[in-house]
């Protein structure tokens, strides 16, 4: 099957994106040598679901050059870069995903991926795996295995595997030590507020910053909230969470109480509905929401389209 992008014009972009990140991630590069010598992969096939951006993008490229047949899609619309997209398949890989795609053709795009008949699975969100277990289970005998990256997708396969339901093994990448440590606490810490700097040219000192969820990608946000100056105000129905939130320095009171002081919104709970009606009649004009979460249901984006008076681009990516 032939790859599913928007434009393989964008490929040069996609490209220096890539080499920005080849220059920069010693281990990868390290990797991409020792594989491009020893073809762990060779003779099989990898489907990947990532957010398919440009550092997704170079570990393609290193398991492609490890020898595997790679199938790649995005594991959020929202977060897939069609520059990034374009440059992998000029470099020969099969991708199936443009952003902003519709729920229909997300799950497209996995089913495509997966027609590839993978032998390793490589899971962002446990998109794949469901749609195996559910749709597509004469794939099974033939996957030997994959991995899992978010806490999102190893709740997934937890329950599937308590009711005996998983059928094939999966490494629970995120509860590795320097997945949470560092990854979710520092690398989602900082990028939060990449994002929000960049789209909003606003001031974070000052403002009061209410994060949803102190887990460990919530730690990190809070972290790098009160760093930049902000009042940080924590929502987490975990107790222990709570009172850990407190001890580092942090307000905490539930959301609907920080409805009505919040300047920014970050939900980072992989649940969904954390900020609902209720919660947005008490905002502040001019709130400002935001997901760190896998999916932006965390948020009721779909009440807020529904009974929104007018929508218009207020800048680029915010929609008020």
């Amino acid at each position: 099957m032939s790859s599913e992008i928007r434009d393989i014009n964008l490929a040069e972009s996609g490209e220096k994106k890539i080499e920005w990140v080849k220059r920069n991630c010693d281990l990868l590069r390290t990797l991409e040598k020792e594989f491009s010598e020893s073809k762990p992969f060779a003779g099989k096939k990898i489907t990947l679901s990532v957010h398919l951006e440009a550092k997704t993008a170079y570990l393609c490229l290193v398991l492609a050059a490890g020898g595997a047949e790679m199938y790649v899609t995005g594991s959020n619309p929202l977060s897939t870069q069609d520059d990034v997209a374009a440059a992998l398949v000029k470099a020969g890989l099969e991708v199936h995903a443009w952003y902003d795609a519709t729920k229909e053709e997300y799950e497209t795009h996995i089913r495509h991926v997966l027609e590839a008949e993978p032998n390793i699975i490589i899971d962002d969100g446990g998109d794949l795996v469901t749609m195996v277990h559910k749709e597509m289970p004469h794939l099974i005998p033939n996957i030997i295995g994959g991995c899992e990256e978010t806490t999102t997708g190893i709740i997934r396969l937890e329950a599937m595997n308590r009711a005996g339901e998983l059928k094939f093994p999966m490494v629970r990448v995120n509860n590795a030590a320097c997945k949470h440590f560092f990854d979710n606490r520092y690398g989602t810490g900082q990028s939060v507020f990449d994002g929000i700097n960049r789209t909003t040219n606003l001031i974070v000192a000052g403002k009061i910053v209410v994060v949803a969820g102190y887990g460990w990608c919530g730690k990190g946000t809070a972290m790098r909230a009160k760093g930049l100056g902000a009042r940080v105000v924590v929502t987490e129905i975990d107790p222990i969470k709570a009172i850990e939130a407190v001890m580092d320095g942090f307000d905490v009171m539930p959301m609907k109480e920080a409805a009505k002081v919040g300047d920014f919104f970050i939900t980072v709970t992989g649940c969904d509905g954390v900020i609902d009606k209720e919660d947005f009649a008490e905002m502040k004009e001019g709130a400002i929401l935001c997901n760190a979460g896998h999916f932006d249901c965390e948020i009721d984006m779909a009440w807020l389209k529904a009974n929104a008076v007018e929508k218009k681009e207020q800048r680029k990516n915010i929609m008020g």
